[in-house]
């Protein structure tokens, strides 16, 4: 008889012990029984026979993981605080041994002296980072790198934000690679994900392209992985086990000896100052800028519609970015002044035209705008700050014979959608396009001729101490669509054009500054901690997060920066507290983590977001 730990595939639970009449390999999936049902798990490591009853495992499965991914698994489970089922149920197993590559020749993209140098640059180190300007030509380096890998019989995983940045990639890794390419996300269907794993298992496919999960496929010799757009905070998950891409990427690298080259324009000062980084400066295609400020917030004024105009008497295209999607973030009464909430969520409900319905965009609660205001009954109602929706039927107006599309997260929900606007907005049948951060992140707009940032001291103000990383770092991507072959213009709005004008065009001196300020307080150079605590008992989840503070007074390794009721006290009838810690290393925060174990508190390692 043989004993073996098992940890079942997605669940929160520990470790059980099963007994086994066969000797079976550490990684094999198992079918378990469970409460009168059957799980899968995953064998863990054989134990001595214990002295209580087992129940024993009913099927050895022909699916795997291998040690390397079991033991990632173990760190993913350490480092943030999950189980290792639920680690490991981030994994796609394998369902066949390693296949021998095909031999495989490409001639690499021909690279400029300074590309040549950021190739190399990146070839003799185990981990780097690209920091290029928008436009510097950090693609033509990324598939040099790839066919490098290839060469030498590895494979290569190129990981971006998120999937709306794949179709251009796509088309320029497949004009390389052919057939050895594929795009990996959560959208494609159970049959295409079946054949992408079929190729995968055979050595058919070599390059995968995909969102954070992309990371845990099922290679077997990965040379290589580049994560682009390193600073995007789409890297990061926010349900357990919370992890970021980017970083397991580097531990990745660290411990299994695979290569991992980062990349961005405005590269977190994280990265900049743990990362040996190459500095690409300059655009690929000749261009120039003329920066143009408004000291206002987030309208449509007279100096902006004045610029759109001229933009478009010179036949130039032009993108629109707001932070806010749908027609209004509120619905505020006059009277009283306050805003529709969601019944589910203490969030104020979006006004959605096209559905003349307010939506939660927390709990997708959806319900009809309401005649009158719910707190003093009056008539009178308005809706304020401006969002993609309202912006677009308004230029429409204004301007009745221009194509003007809408380009976010309600508009743009499938792969075809997707296609279809990046398509016809590069054969130049849209003048404007206006959009959320969907903008920003990695499309080539080759005819823009005015870029327009609007509302973007909405993000500046957010209670986040990324918070001025993350809005000039926006600012700089959307600023760079403009111009990309010839001159253009950049007009942004903002009440801190001070800020914008002393940093926009020079990240390095902005990098410097946030080293200052951050030192001491904030990461890189300290860890934080969150401990979110959500029940639907508000009294309870109050009791838990003070007897958390309790615990953790008495553990001088830890300090308590915050704690009390969250920003959103409320989403989905759960009520919300919190706890942030910050240490100097990383272990007495796990240490804190199992001192307040409680299933009611979920934990958020190196937590980016503290709404």
């Amino acid at each position: 008889m043989f004993f073996y730990h098992i940890a079942l595939l997605g669940s929160p639970l520990e470790v059980l012990t099963y007994r086994a009449f066969e000797r079976i390999k550490s990684g094999y999936i198992v079918k378990v029984p469970l409460k009168m049902k059957e799980s899968f798990g995953v064998v863990v490591r054989a134990v001595e026979e214990p002295s209580f009853e087992c129940q024993t495992i009913s099927e050895v499965t022909a699916r795997f993981f291998t040690s390397a991914e079991l033991e990632r698994a173990k760190f993913i489970s350490e480092y943030y605080s999950a189980s290792l089922g639920l680690a490991l149920g981030l994994f796609t197993p394998h369902e066949s041994e390693k296949c021998a590559f095909e031999k495989f020749f490409v001639t690499p993209p021909s690279l400029t002296a300074e590309q040549q140098k950021a190739f190399e640059f990146a070839k003799s180190h185990k981990m780097s980072l690209i920091f290029g300007d928008t436009g510097s030509g950090k693609s033509e380096i990324y598939i040099a790198l790839v066919c490098d890998a290839l060469l030498q019989g590895k494979n290569a995983l190129f990981l971006l934000p998120e999937i709306g940045l794949t179709p251009q990639l796509e088309a320029r890794l497949k004009a390389f690679f052919g057939d050895l390419t594929a795009i990996w996300h959560s959208k494609l269907t159970k049959k295409r994900k079946s054949e992408i794993l079929s190729a995968i298992y055979k050595g058919k496919i070599r390059v995968v392209i995909g969102a954070r999960s992309a990371l845990f496929l099922p290679f077997y010799d990965l040379g290589l992985i580049i994560v682009d757009e390193e600073h995007d905070e789409s890297y990061k998950s926010n349900s357990a086990p919370r992890y970021n891409a980017r970083d397991i990427s580097l531990t990745i690298a660290a411990k299994e000896g695979v290569k991992v080259v980062l990349g961005s324009a405005t590269p977190s000062l994280s990265a900049i100052l743990k990362i040996p980084y190459f500095r690409l400066k300059g655009t690929f295609f000749k261009s120039a800028k003329e920066i143009i400020y408004e000291n206002a917030h987030n309208e449509l004024s007279k100096a902006l519609l004045g610029q759109i105009s001229a933009a478009l008497a010179k036949k130039q295209q032009i993108i629109v970015f707001l932070p806010t999607r749908a027609h209004f973030k509120y619905v505020t009464c006059k009277a009283c002044g306050k805003n529709i909430e969601c019944p589910f969520c203490s969030v104020s409900m979006s006004l959605h035209k096209n559905i003349n319905a307010l939506k939660c965009h927390y709990c997708n609660f959806t319900e009809r705008i309401p005649p009158r205001c719910l707190a003093c009954g009056s008539e009178v109602m308005e809706a304020v700050r401006l969002g993609t929706a309202e912006v677009t039927d308004k230029l429409r107006e204004i301007f009745p014979s221009c194509k003007i599309e809408k380009f976010d997260k309600d508009e743009i929900t499938t792969d075809a959608k997707l296609n279809r606007v990046l398509k016809s907005f590069q054969a130049r049948e849209i003048d404007i396009l206006v959009g959320t951060q969907m903008l920003s992140k990695g499309h080539d707009y080759h005819n823009v001729g005015l870029s327009v940032v609007m509302g973007i001291d909405s993000l500046l103000a957010m209670n986040d101490f990324k918070a001025r990383e993350h809005a000039l770092s926006l600012a700089i991507q959307i600023a760079g669509r403009s111009g990309r072959k010839e001159k253009g213009k950049v007009f942004i709005q903002s009440k801190n054009c001070g800020f914008f004008e002393k940093y926009l065009e020079d990240y390095d001196l902005f990098l410097e500054y946030e080293k200052n300020a951050r030192e001491g307080l904030y990461p890189p150079f300290v860890k934080l901690m969150r401990l979110l605590i959500s029940h639907k008992n508000e009294a309870k989840a109050k009791e838990i997060c003070e007897k958390s503070v309790q615990i953790l007074k008495e553990y001088a390794d830890v300090e308590i920066v915050g704690a009390g009721v969250c920003d959103i006290s409320k989403i989905a009838l759960k009520y919300r507290y919190f706890v942030l810690l910050r240490s100097k290393t990383a272990k007495p925060l796990l240490a804190a983590a199992i001192l307040t174990r409680d299933p009611f508190i979920q934990v958020d390692m190196d937590p980016l977001s503290f709404s």
